[in-house]
């Protein structure tokens, strides 16, 4: 039964076309499995694909995400049907393996992780586990995303010295705004109110163990989420959060909550390294030759600025070690993309030809 009115440009929705008669917009807050809750102006429903929608799309990328707006097909009755996926203004990927090692992966697929966000909350906790490599691995796609990154540094009351890491962070990302926060006792928090707007969505990443729940459950002064004890020998957590869930904020933001990741593959993020490391790309114009490899060539900016300091090995390293990693995923992916574009060709000749499909 439904009380009142939902206005769906609380939960972010920006109006682009007319919804089709018969169907209204929503905002997709949790799946689980093949079964959807999305939040309308009629309420909070249970919904799922309605089955066309299986052959339309063309690849795992294309069905629907928590935070993904969508054309519904209200039932007051039953169950809604999803008839279409709304464009996505941001989109935070990751490369999925499908368990297999590096040395063993076929084909590489994109797991879109959250959607339609405006702020991405990088979170790290500052117990043993912190590195500054993971987070700048973050920043990375999270550039790529279309979203803005904050890079929250949790448990700071278990530390005496902020300062060391904060400076770490801010090294390797100085144009990034930096908080460190505890849930335990409410450091920090009021700094994230500027982000945390009625209307603007912010999801949360990080591995497990790291405080997102915990994060959560203050910005919400309620505990929505279960909170496990790390573990003292690696200061790991154990996992809380299963699926990921879109929850509004009593400041009228939202915050799309996801499992902790025990690695974070870099998917097709060309434009995300290089807007992390503008500095060593704007080495390579200053180079004598334009096809340098950076080894051994005279003239190399970057191997002249290796010498003298002013770019650290590390940092070059770690440049590196992305692009090679970006390059190998979109080397696998490629392989899938070909095929689903020459399958899609093949089925567009089929229905010329037959002048339509037949229903």
């Amino acid at each position: 039964m439904i009380d009142s009115m939902i206005d769906l440009k609380q939960y972010g929705y920006i109006e682009v076309e007319q919804p089709p008669n018969g169907l209204i917009p929503g905002r997709i807050t949790e799946l689980q499995r093949d079964q959807y809750t999305v939040i309308s102006e009629q309420g909070e429903v249970t919904a799922v694909l309605k089955g066309a929608f299986y052959h339309a799309a063309g690849s795992r990328e294309d069905f629907p995400c928590v935070g993904d707006f969508v054309w519904l097909q209200p039932n007051q009755n039953g169950v809604s049907l999803i008839v279409k996926l709304l464009p996505r203004r941001s989109k935070f990927s990751r490369a999925d393996y499908s368990g297999h090692g590096a040395g063993y992966v076929k084909t590489i697929l994109e797991q879109v992780v959250a959607t339609n966000f405006d702020y991405v909350f990088i979170v790290s906790s500052l117990n043993w586990d912190f590195k500054v490599s993971r987070i700048m691995r973050y920043l990375t796609q999270t550039r790529q995303s279309g979203g803005q990154p904050v890079v929250i540094l949790t448990k700071a009351d278990l530390i005496q010295d902020l300062d060391s890491p904060l400076a770490e962070v801010l090294t390797i990302a100085p144009d990034v705004p930096v908080h460190a926060v505890s849930s335990h006792n409410g450091i920090g928090l009021d700094g994230l109110s500027e982000y945390l707007q009625p209307g603007k969505t912010v999801v949360f990443l990080g591995m497990s163990g790291v405080g997102k729940s915990s994060l959560l459950n203050a910005l919400m002064n309620e505990d929505v989420m279960k909170v496990n004890a790390i573990r003292e020998t690696d200061s790991r957590g154990r996992h809380t959060t299963t699926h990921r869930q879109l929850f509004m904020l009593p400041s009228g933001a939202m915050v799309i909550d996801t499992p902790g990741m025990r690695e974070l593959g870099l998917y097709g993020a060309d434009e995300g390294i290089s807007a992390s490391y503008t500095d060593v790309e704007e080495l390579f114009t200053q180079c004598r030759f334009n096809d340098c490899s950076h080894l051994t060539e005279p003239g190399c900016a970057v191997l002249a600025a290796l010498a003298d300091g002013s770019l650290a090995q590390e940092h070059w390293e770690h440049y590196l070690t992305q692009k090679r990693e970006n390059k190998f995923v979109d080397d696998k992916s490629s392989y899938l993309r070909d095929k689903r574009a020459w399958q899609k060709n093949i089925a567009m000749q089929q229905k010329g030809k037959k002048g339509g499909y037949k229903k």
